[in-house]
């Protein structure tokens, strides 16, 4: 009898816990956002951006999954900050029963945070609509952004006060052009790369780029295991979870995991907003 009562309030016990764990992965860690705050360090930095501050903001994944009012509160956060760069770095939306929700979208990004200096963007897979691989989506959001003066960079690049800042389109998607992205490169610039997907870090497109490549696209695998990691992580290379990454070529990549998620559900992965001061390297 003593046996039977013992295995009688293990299981109860263990019920209750399993649906405590549960609970949090739910509703409160897919909540609770991490302002991470690190330093940028940019070899060539012009003296008058040291100290200036960029907010990378990854995967809000505007859908059925994310409330739009969570979304438009970290970005009133932000806003506060008045930071002097803003970039999106890919995975706007997230497709509600096959159809890209753009009006969603419009509303949510009609309160964008803006960069005091510059506001820059570029697309993730998500973005390319069903099977990544429409780029009417991908055109179609590209000009919502642009209505609210974020400039989309499509393997293309901009500067910003002696900075020049690269952006790759989606490595999933229907026009990825890393070779046309990186062929003006000059090591004697200032610089920093925008790429979605981190698996582009491992291939031969990089024109010598010595620097910071700032992406997205895992979320950390969303659920992490206690000191073995997570069981599911969309990229190639499993070592692309998150956080900062030492790479060849004097190259140093860094993975957001995301303000949004893929599926309703954050264990040890908490979303993401990331505060860099751009220091001289």
């Amino acid at each position: 009898m003593k046996k039977k009562r013992f295995l009688k309030k293990a299981f109860i016990t263990l019920t209750l816990a399993a649906a405590l764990l549960g609970y949090y992965a739910w509703q409160i860690e897919p909540h609770w956002v991490k302002f991470e705050q690190l330093k940028l360090p940019i070899k060539n930095l012009p003296s008058n951006l040291e100290g200036k501050t960029l907010v990378q903001i990854s995967d809000i994944h505007i859908g059925d999954y994310v409330s739009k009012d969570f979304i438009k509160n970290n970005f009133a956060k932000v806003g506060i900050t008045h930071p002097d760069i803003i970039v999106y770095t890919g995975d706007f939306v997230r497709l509600v029963h096959n159809a890209l929700p753009l009006a969603d979208l419009d509303e949510v990004m009609q309160l964008a945070p803006k960069g005091k200096l510059q506001t820059l963007a570029i697309l993730g897979n998500h973005d390319y609509g069903r099977a990544f691989k429409d780029s009417t989506a991908a055109d179609s959001i590209t000009t919502l952004l642009k209505k609210y003066d974020i400039t989309v960079l499509r393997n293309e690049s901009v500067n910003i006060n002696g900075l020049q800042l690269y952006g790759m389109d989606d490595y999933w998607g229907t026009n990825f052009d890393p070779v046309k992205t990186m062929q003006n490169y000059n090591r004697n610039q200032a610089s920093l790369v925008l790429c979605h997907n981190p698996d582009v870090a491992d291939l031969d497109v990089w024109n010598g780029y010595e620097g910071w490549i700032l992406s997205g696209h895992t979320h950390a695998g969303q659920v992490r295991i206690p000191f073995w990691g997570s069981p599911i992580i969309p990229v190639s290379n499993k070592n692309y979870d998150q956080g900062i990454k030492k790479l060849s070529g004097n190259r140093t990549l860094y993975i957001n995991r995301g303000l949004g998620h893929s599926i309703p559900v954050r264990f040890n992965a908490r979303p993401e907003i990331t505060i860099f001061t751009l220091t001289k390297d």
